[in-house]
């Protein structure tokens, strides 16, 4: 009996063998063309003449203001890896998970549902640098902890901040605006006192769920906040030129779009998020301001990003073949 059940598992562990190099490069392939066909997908709407128009409308300052912020959001997503590898009891060199971590978020917030697209591309870096499929998966839930956290408190404060906005897109008064600005802001609070009061963590499900250190935790939710507050910064900066609404009205824009694009799972929040920021912000116009935000958040980061992944994929089949 055992003989004839192993059977099977042999053969199919001889057919991967033999067939994993070219299903991995074919999976690769497959990553790359969807995301040349989202940049092609995305620009197709517009002439050039359009996309020049848009990006001329905004002055030099506004645009390398956008830009700086997008890099700095892209910085801030690199301690996400950094601190969550550090979390699962494999702390690898900075530079590791900054390549990973580029690789996987430039690519996994145009192509839509990020914790499994951006999940893949983790996991092919980690696996090559020895992680265990577990703690690749953990790895992936402490980055997607980190960006609820960051995106939780980035609403509170703008609800709290401008709540003529959270009366618009919720429709409720004022008081009840603020009440789900704090219940915002209380989540990563909580999430600190759990880290510092329950350290061994929690059982959900059967599954043993455990808590960072107090320290990773307020790294954890430092560097959350931070990554929001500039990717606000970087739409505020490309609607600044065509926009008289302030940083707080901007960024619970944002906010809204966000969680509107999560719920959608649309790539790179395509429409939702232009759809959400029109409804919201008093200007009847934005598109212009939101392509160029659009350009410079997530295509301009998605061309490189796929650029670097087919670089590191030829590192490592150079590598392995010497």
């Amino acid at each position: 009996m055992s003989l004839s059940s192993a059977s099977p598992l042999a053969g199919w562990r001889s057919v991967w063998a033999r067939w994993r190099k070219p299903i991995k490069l074919v999976g690769i392939a497959a990553v790359l063309a969807l995301a040349a066909y989202l940049l092609w997908r995305a620009l197709r709407p517009y002439s050039l003449a359009e996309l020049g128009a848009a990006v001329s409308a905004i002055p030099a300052a506004r645009l390398a203001g956008a830009a700086g912020f997008a890099g700095a959001s892209y910085f801030c997503l690199t301690f996400f890896d950094y601190l969550g590898l550090r979390y699962v009891g494999a702390p690898l060199p900075y530079r590791k998970a900054a390549l990973a971590s580029f690789c996987s978020l430039s690519l996994g917030h145009t192509l839509g549902l990020a914790g499994a697209s951006a999940g893949a591309v983790r996991y092919r870096f980690y696996s090559r640098w020895g992680l265990s499929a577990e703690q690749v998966a953990k790895l992936v839930l402490f980055c997607g902890v980190t960006v609820a956290l960051g995106h939780l408190a980035l609403a509170g404060a703008a609800l709290l901040a401008d709540p003529r906005l959270g009366e618009r897109a919720l429709r409720l008064d004022a008081r009840s605006v603020r009440a789900v600005a704090l219940a915002c802001l209380a989540a990563p609070v909580l999430y600190l006192a759990a880290a510092a009061l329950r350290p061994r963590g929690f059982t959900v499900f059967g599954r043993s769920l455990r808590m960072p250190t107090f320290r990773l935790a307020l790294a954890q939710v430092l560097v959350a906040i931070v990554n929001f507050a500039c990717v606000a910064a970087c739409m505020h900066q490309a609607l600044a030129a065509i926009s008289d609404a302030g940083y707080a009205e901007v960024a619970g824009a944002y906010a809204a779009a966000n969680a509107a694009t999560m719920i959608t799972h649309a790539p790179g929040g395509l429409g939702v998020i232009e759809t959400v920021v029109q409804r919201l912000l008093p200007q009847s116009d934005l598109i212009g301001g939101l392509l160029v935000y659009r350009l410079i958040y997530f295509l301009g980061p998605l061309a490189i990003g796929a650029l670097t992944l087919l670089g590191a994929e030829l590192v490592f089949r150079r590598r392995a073949g010497g």
